[in-house]
């Protein structure tokens, strides 16, 4: 305040010069009001100045370790965060999930697991195979369904949700009651279904196929042996129960078990390994239409179907093959039906029944 008096003292007397006129009384009051607030904020700035020395004073007080190894804050910074990238890129695992997502729970995965020592008929019970086919198939298809880990959660592994897939197919229940099951999502069910879909058909794409080599000879002499030379297989239709696809109509899917489906025509050897498969059309479709409509149809008409040399059955018939149906199916030179009718002769009633 003593300066701030000196210089108002000053301007009131012209500047320190005798003959100068003086300030009036309003002048001098501007004149202070103005020193004044200048003054106060030199004195802000500069005790501003000393309480952020203070603070870092304090601080690096704090940080300095009790050993004599001092280590240097930008380097504990870098090194946190090259470990968020790690964990964003997924290079290091999340200990504990993000507390939004939902924890994933045991059930049938949990016995099926081979840590659980599942036996052979569980196995067969769940997924309809042993558990060296189901190895064998997880081994085959991990490299396609492999996940990257991501910064929130460990992702599903092949072997899990390759057993989901296999369980579904297999069960028949639908993703709601079956994703329970193995503690995932229906959403995340939806999905792994179709990846595993995709991924058998990818890899296995030779495994659906007509028989040849050795294989081939093997089927031919079983049928023979059963009273059928020269016999591939059996055809049938079966129905695949499915809830009606929206803005279908429904008599389309209503087949005559009274319920909504889809057919599939299935080919099979002796072993029901699967040759061929044809399947999509509406459950009111008649087998004879659905074979129609098939590539098996189309193969066989153009002599591509069953190739071979051709073999003198009885009765002087010659052919080059065909395939076992029912009465379903109208006769042909590659198809075999049974005669069917009341009054058969001991002949037809032996044949019918091979």
């Amino acid at each position: 305040m003593s300066a701030m008096s000196s210089v108002v003292d000053m301007l009131s007397v012209g500047g320190g010069d005798e003959g100068g006129p003086k300030l009036s009384a309003l002048e001098r009051a501007a004149v202070t009001s103005a020193v004044a607030a200048v003054i106060m904020h030199c004195e802000m700035e500069v005790e501003g100045e000393r309480r952020w020395a203070r603070i870092r004073a304090r601080r690096r007080k704090a940080m300095q370790p009790p050993t004599c190894e001092v280590l240097d804050s930008v380097a504990i910074c870098d090194a946190v965060f090259e470990v968020c990238c790690a964990l964003g890129c997924g290079g290091l695992p999340r200990a504990t999930p993000r507390w939004w997502v939902k924890r994933r729970t045991g059930g049938t995965w949990e016995h099926l697991r081979p840590a659980d020592d599942a036996t052979e008929d569980y196995f067969h019970d769940k997924l309809r195979m042993s558990p060296r086919v189901f190895r064998e198939i997880v081994e085959n298809l991990t490299p396609i369904l492999e996940r990257r880990v991501t910064f929130y959660r460990e992702p599903l592994q092949p072997d899990h949700i390759v057993a989901y897939t296999l369980y579904r197919w297999a069960s028949g229940e639908t993703y709601e009651s079956s994703t329970c099951s193995f503690g995932i999502g229906r959403a995340s069910g939806l999905v792994v279904v179709r990846d595993v879909t995709t991924a058998l058909l990818s890899v296995y794409r030779e495994k659906v196929a007509w028989p040849t080599g050795v294989r081939k000879a093997v089927v031919l002499r079983a049928f023979a042996d059963k009273g059928f030379p020269n016999c591939h297989g059996c055809i049938d239709c079966t129905h695949i129960y499915i809830d009606k696809p929206t803005n279908a109509a429904p008599e389309d899917y209503y087949d005559r078990k009274r319920r909504f489906s889809v057919v599939a025509q299935v080919v099979v050897d002796l072993d029901l390994r699967v040759l061929d498969v044809f399947v999509g059309y509406p459950g009111s479709c008649h087998d004879v239409r659905v074979i129609h409509l098939s590539s098996l149809w189309s193969r066989a008409a153009a002599g591509e179907l069953l190739i071979g040399p051709p073999v003198l059955l009885p009765f002087q018939v010659q052919t080059n093959g065909y395939l076992l149906a029912d009465n379903g199916y109208p006769p042909s030179e590659w198809m075999v039906v049974p005669y069917g009718g009341t009054a058969q002769t001991p002949f037809e009633a032996r044949f019918d029944n091979k």
